[in-house]
């Protein structure tokens, strides 16, 4: 017993020993300690470094690590919310070799200070807010370097040759910074790099230098949106050790290297969208898509061989937005390891591999919008973690294989627009993460369960041959689109629990009964679509409750009073085709109530019929002479001359839209005219909207210049981002320019809930992809059209959104043609609207594609933000001023964030977005990006949380 004693108070003797014992193995050293008590003080002694104290050890300090003789080897800082520049007296510590200061707000130049500290190996000081240049002697850091990332800075100009003097570096990030410059080959003679990350930088045009194929040893390369062109030197196939090559997002042209198809060890291959044109057009609503795709330049192309089938290592192929052809090899269905695979946008033929998921652990398959035949593979879902497929837009066919049914972890079907029939498998509405379904436009048939899955947000099965009831439980729906197809019988009552939905569109079946009124209770609702069926009864007082983008209950037996809350001009044509339904205030196409007909009594009919035939032939002699007094009038008339012209198949006149042009369409006002939405009623559903330009007698300069300008570009241009310009109506009175009409309005009325706007909150998916789609369309501008053309008026009020918040480009009447795009075009007078207006506008009229990207930067400090561009917060004036300030005084970004997009999951997206707002932002023009780097940037911030590989491995 003594014995058991006399050891356990050893045993605690030791405990309460053992922190001594190690300090004691530490041998303390004032100047190492006095030096990081400087460094603190330079920066302002922060909370952060609040255990940096006189009264403790300087080794257990946070972020501090030493030798046994209490040198200091390591400061590891990151993400400690530092600010200034950077402390000169790091490099005062001699024996320091890892040096961490990522994701902080520090400053200034690149520390050339850095110099000093001769025996660093490890230097991190990404994600700050280092500017300029790198001194072209950045081979005097250490010799000893090995690890030196510079990511996510706003340094400049060119990466200096003598970084090849490094000889040490195994890893070299300098990724998403401004070099406008280039990059040197001499990074070729780093013999021990295995990691190089260039991309997100607007280098000037280079090709990959064939030098970099003697980097033996690297295994990590990615130069996405780096402005590489040219063709992939057959050099990067002799790189045994590549695990990653990412050279997405660029102008590489001509065919894959052979060589590149032998890397062994390649696990990750993005060669996705380089020198895609952009010019994708989708058109009308979900269920009626019609695609062109513009291949005019030169993208990377030739096949894909059947040798691919080597790559045994592989797991992520995007090879998306090309113009890859023939078949995609069947030995890809053999790889071991593929999981995810992306070829979308090609033009390739066949058939998909039939073994596609057989032998790996294959998770997503997308191959849309190519030329590919035949049945989908019978076992995506062999591995047991298959959660995506799409292939829409192709030509397969036969039937939905039943092992699809079987996919418990599917998340995302989509196969619209093929030949698909038969019925659905059963067991795909059992898969509980299912999140979204797209059918519309094939031959499917059967019925659907009442129950859909919980997770279910989108559901279109339009112009398909469905049969049965209408599913009525899914309680995260936001789009249900059955149109066209066979469901019959009531909409059941129980619609009213899917209180998330934002469009429900049921037309052209044959349901009957009466409309619930529990769809008045759907307060998310905004689009409602139940015409062509069998409606019959009074249409519920309720659903006057909501507020709806689009209603349309035409074509079906519905009798009784409109609502009063929607017998307005709004719905005027909403209601067509319902002989038994009336109005009290009479709107247009539908009959008024208490004086129809059925409301006469027997006397008052015959003398309805008497007093009739007497006004035929009274009514028929005065509309004779009523035609020949308009044809005398019209031909000595100059000014009723009309002159049509087209940009699109029209199956419309202009005497529909000059119908339209009254009071109760109007939608909008401004300087250069009127804004009408006009229901043209020819088939259902189509809306246009309509520019009127001024009403005088004759248009003066200005306007006229501005119609012209209008017209000339929006006429010349095509592309899915941009707003379609249907038709140009003109006389010497008037000017109409008729556009594809926006179901969602313009931006700011989403995010600043202006006149008109939205009660709902957009969220950061929706506004990310907003954004991305609003940056193709300058991008296009700038980029991609000859010669370029600059907006000069962007804004939230100019990008307009259709029922699924698509963006497009609008209001062109301030563009100008730039006749090079390195010379600036003079204007007559400062254009533009306070707040967005770049600098440079209010002392030069000479102007280049730059005041677009800082326009577009003001946007995204809105989205961001949700602030209205001219808000500065008091003394700053503009947003974009207040978000420098906000940043430069070391505030958090998330305190700046707008309060209804604050999700966890989003923050570092948001954050990167609030960032390129300030670059877009800078007041000289030199140093703001292009519009190709600010979408390559946007894109890939919508791809972090969808992309796994992108970035760091």
């Amino acid at each position: 017993m003594a014995g058991k004693m006399a050891s356990l108070c050893l045993f605690f003797l030791i405990l309460i020993l053992f922190p001594f014992i190690t300090i004691s193995e530490i041998t303390p050293n004032e100047t190492e300690k006095q030096t990081l008590l400087r460094i603190k003080s330079d920066w302002d002694n922060p909370n952060a470094l609040a255990s940096w104290s006189n009264l403790t050890f300087y080794c257990y300090w946070i972020g501090i690590q030493c030798s046994s003789n209490g040198a200091v080897i390591s400061i590891s800082l990151s993400n400690q919310g530092l600010l200034g520049v950077f402390s000169a007296s790091i490099c005062h510590l001699r024996s320091l070799s890892f040096l961490d200061l990522g994701n902080n707000n520090l400053g200034g130049t690149f520390p050339t200070s850095l110099y000093n500290c001769s025996n660093l190996r490890y230097l991190n000081l990404s994600s700050n807010l280092f500017t300029g240049d790198l001194s072209a002697d950045i081979d005097r850091l250490s010799s000893r370097l090995t690890d030196f990332d510079l990511a996510s800075n706003n340094v400049t100009n060119s990466i200096p040759p003598a970084i090849g003097r490094l000889t040490s570096l195994r890893s070299l990030y300098l990724y998403n910074n401004l070099f406008y410059g280039t990059f040197p080959a001499e990074i070729a003679n780093l013999s021990d790099l295995q990691t190089l990350a260039l991309a997100y930088n607007p280098f000037v045009p280079a090709g990959i230098p064939a030098a970099f194929g003697n980097l033996s040893k690297l295994s990590f390369l990615w130069m996405t949106s780096a402005n590489l062109e040219g063709e992939i030197p057959n050099s990067l196939g002799g790189l045994p050790a590549m695990v990653q090559l990412d050279l997405s997002l660029n102008s590489l042209t001509g065919s894959i290297p052979a060589g590149i198809w032998n890397l062994k060890n390649l696990k990750f291959l993005y060669l996705y969208n380089n020198k895609f044109s952009g010019n994708i057009h989708l058109n009308g609503t979900i269920g009626a898509e019609f695609l062109e795709i513009d291949v005019s330049s030169n993208q990377l192309n030739g096949s894909i061989p059947e040798s691919f089938g080597d790559l045994r290592n592989l797991s992520l192929l995007f090879m998306y937005y090309n113009w890859l052809s023939g078949e995609i090899p069947a030995s890809i269905g053999l790889l071991p390891s593929l999981s995810d695979i992306r070829l979308f946008y090609n033009s390739l033929t066949g058939v998909m591999p039939p073994e596609l998921g057989k032998y790996s652990p294959l998770r997503n398959v997308e191959v849309s919008n190519n030329m590919i035949s035949g049945d989908l593979p019978v076992d995506l879902c062999a591995g047991g973690v298959f959660t995506s497929i799409v292939v829409s837009n192709n030509n397969m066919s036969g039937k939905i294989p039943e092992s699809l049914g079987n996919c418990v972890a599917l998340e995302n079907i989509r196969i619209e627009m093929n030949w698909f029939s038969g019925d659905v498998p059963v067991g795909i509405w059992s898969a509980t993460n299912l999140t979204t379904v797209v059918m519309h436009g094939n031959a499917l048939s059967g019925t659907l369960p009442d129950k859909l899955p919980w997770n279910l947000t989108l559901l279109d099965i339009g112009n398909n041959r469905f049969t049965g009831s209408i599913p009525s439980w899914a309680p995260r729906l936001q789009v249900l689109n059955a149109r066209n197809n066979l469901f019959s019988g009531d909409i059941p009552a129980s619609i009213s629990t899917l209180t998330s939905i934002k469009q429900l569109d049921l037309s052209r079946n044959s349901l009957s009964g009466e409309i619930p009124s529990g769809i008045g209770l759907l307060t998310t609702l905004m689009i409602l679509d139940l015409s062509a069926n069998r409606l019959s009864g009074e249409i519920p007082g309720e659903i006057g409750n909501l507020n709806f983008n689009y209603l349309n209950l035409s074509s079906n037996d519905l009798s009784g009073e409109i609502p009063a809350s929607l017998d307005i001009p709004t719905y005027d044509t909403s209601f067509l085709s319902n002989p038994r339904l009336c109005s009290a205030d009479a709107i247009l196409a539908v009959r008024s109530c208490g004086r129809g007909f059925d409301g006469l009594s027997g006397g008052s009919r015959i003398l309805f019929f008497v007093l009739g035939a007497m006004a035929i032939p009274i009514a028929m002699a005065f509309a004779l002479f009523v035609v020949k007094d308009c044809r005398k009038r019209s031909e000595g008339s100059e000014s009723a001359m009309w002159e049509v012209t087209a940009f699109q198949i029209l199956n419309f006149t202009e005497n529909a839209i000059l119908g339209g042009l009254a009071d109760e369409n109007l939608i909008g006002s401004g300087g250069a005219g009127e804004v009408y939405r006009i229901n043209l009623g020819s088939r259902v559903g189509e809306i246009v909207a309509v520019k009127k330009i001024h009403n005088a007698r004759k248009l003066d300069s200005n306007l006229e210049k501005q119609f012209q300008s209008e017209v000339k570009i929006l006429g010349s241009i095509r592309h899915a981002n941009i707003v379609k310009l249907l038709c140009c109506i003109s006389s010497v009175d008037s000017k109409l320019l008729v556009y594809e009409y926006m179901g969602n309005g313009s931006l700011d009325r989403w995010i600043h809930k202006t006149s008109g706007g939205q009660s709902e909150p957009l969220d950061w998916p929706t506004r990310i992809q907003i954004a991305v789609g609003a940056a193709r369309g300058l991008c296009y501008m700038h980029h991609e059209c000859s010669p370029a053309i600059v907006h000069r008026d962007v804004k939230s009020g100019n990008i307009l959104l259709d029922s699924e918040f698509r963006a497009r480009i609008a209001d062109f009447g301030l563009a100008r043609m730039i006749v090079k795009a390195d010379e600036p075009n003079t204007v007559s007078a400062v254009a533009g609207t306070f707040g967005y207006m770049a600098p440079e506008c209010a002392y030069t009229r000479k102007v280049n594609e730059k005041v677009d990207v800082y326009s577009f930067g003001v946007v995204l400090l809105e989205l961001t933000t949700g602030r209205k561009a001219n808000d500065g917060a008091g003394d700053h004036g503009y947003l974009a001023e207040w978000a420098w300030q906000h940043l430069q005084k070391g505030n958090d970004i998330s305190d700046a964030v707008a309060e209804e997009i604050k999700e966890p999951s989003y923050m570092t997206q948001i954050e990167a977005v609030f960032k390129l707002g300030i670059v877009c932002t800078a007041t000289l023009p030199s140093i703001r990006p292009t519009m190709k780097s600010v979408l390559d940037m946007l894109l890939w911030c919508d791809q972090m949380r969808n992309v796994s590989g992108v970035g760091r491995t």
